[in-house]
């Protein structure tokens, strides 16, 4: 669709200063059209129709060649594109400083069709060690068997290793989460992009868990993936994601016979577009609340004898680069990890933080307003092995905690205070 580039463009930026030079995401979702309701209404009105009527039988012959197309207001059918979602994507490719963006129904759905979209079918990716267990399921098990595309895994902290993996000529993506889902590794991402565009390889990188706080596209990155689900939604109430890239890639995804979001169909409901597009403005002040317990927590626990993982700490090993590459004024990121050792030590810390003093909850998922906490390598990393899972540094009692901002601050250690007395008691915490 020729037309289609055109309007990405101007979705993203309508006085054609490229967004990408913003330092400050909040400063490049200030600067996005503002849409009005169908009736002058302060909000954008929802588009919920399926299907869009024409009112000359040529015109629809038109649509289908590429003629006429969103960039002149005219839309065929919401799996194509639909305006709600249209209004969605431009806010998400102005956080993530690209030309443009476009919604998924999840982040697995986001990720899929991008690398079905780059890699041919028997095509090559690196991947990183660390990651999701779900991507690490699509990578080492699905993508193989339905499509020929295979996947090798590397430490990308090893650049040496990285560079061995990419085949020029072969290696279509580099795919990594800017910090790992939940070992809290920060990826150089400037060095890993240079490294992978000398091989003539596309770099993807998951932000979904440090929106604000890094901006991956400005580091370099070809493609940034989201799960909307997480800190961007806030509310653990949507499921939802996002591809954000160069115009012309997401117009080939988009592409009525080629395109993987188009022919796959993973389309974003336009009444969830807009409720997502009602989060956005105050997701800054989330994600600074969010890092900022996250970080006074993280110290706090360290000075309790606790092994934290958390890179806003200053011992953590990509501390610096993780200040050397971050936005200034969000942080550190809202998660943190508490090693228990073991999966009982962790399961009774859990149980003590939900039952007994009320910190947190026991469920998978990230950035909501209450904490969440979960043991990773029985859930959201049980897809990997236990070869797999020591190769990502994920033990046994590793506890994953999203940092929420609901009751203060004090309020919330009191209560993880109380339960951490009680395992001391009961001989649990040494």
């Amino acid at each position: 669709m020729g037309g289609n580039s055109v309007l990405l463009e101007k979705q993203v930026n309508v006085d054609k200063k490229p967004i990408v030079t913003w330092e400050d995401p909040a400063v490049a979702l200030g600067t996005t059209r503002h849409e009005f309701g169908e009736y002058g209404g302060i909000n954008m009105s929802i588009e919920a129709s399926a299907t869009f009527t024409v009112m000359e039988p040529k015109t629809m012959h038109k649509l289908f060649t590429g003629e006429l197309g969103p960039s002149q207001d005219f839309f065929i059918y919401s799996r194509h594109f639909n305006p709600t979602v249209m209004n969605l994507s431009r806010q998400i490719a102005a956080l993530e400083g690209t030309e443009a963006a476009y919604c998924t129904s999840s982040g697995m759905a986001a990720i899929s069709s991008v690398l079905l979209q780059i890699c041919n079918t028997g095509g090559h990716v690196v991947a990183s060690s660390r990651l999701y267990g779900g991507t690490h399921a699509l990578l080492s098990h699905f993508l193989p068997r339905v499509c020929n595309i295979t996947t090798n895994f590397v430490d990308v902290r090893d650049h040496e290793m990285v560079k061995e993996a990419l085949v020029k000529g072969r290696t279509k993506v580099l795919f990594l989460e800017s910090m790992t889902n939940p070992t809290l590794t920060v990826a150089n991402i400037p060095e890993l992009c240079r490294i992978a565009h000398d091989k003539g390889v596309k770099v993807v990188v998951d932000n979904t868990f440090a929106p604000m706080v890094l901006s991956p596209a400005r580091l370099g990155a070809d493609v940034v993936v989201h799960s909307l689900t997480k800190y961007i939604s806030g509310g653990a109430d949507i499921i939802a994601g996002a591809v954000c890239g160069p115009a012309s890639l997401v117009s080939s995804m988009m592409d009525l016979h080629q395109g993987a979001l188009m022919l796959l169909g993973p389309t974003m409901n336009a009444k969830v577009a807009f409720e997502l597009s009602e989060r956005i403005p105050h997701l800054g002040l989330r994600m600074t609340e969010h890092c900022h317990r996250a970080l006074v927590f993280a110290t706090r626990m360290k000075k309790l004898g606790l092994k934290v993982i958390y890179p806003g700490l200053e011992e953590h090993p990509d501390h610096t680069l993780l200040k050397s590459m971050a936005n200034q004024n969000y942080g550190f990121g809202g998660i943190l990890c508490v090693d228990m050792e073991t999966e009982e030590k962790a399961d009774e810390l859990m149980n003590r933080l939900q039952n007994y003093t009320q910190f947190g909850m026991m469920a998978v998922s990230l950035g909501y307003y209450e904490t969440l906490m979960s043991c990773s390598g029985s859930s959201t990393s049980s897809e990997m092995n236990e070869e797999e899972k020591k190769m990502a540094g994920i033990s046994q009692g590793l506890v994953r905690m999203s940092i929420g901002y609901n009751g203060t601050l004090e309020q919330k250690w009191s209560q993880f205070e109380k339960a951490l007395v009680g395992l001391i008691y009961d001989g649990m915490v040494v």
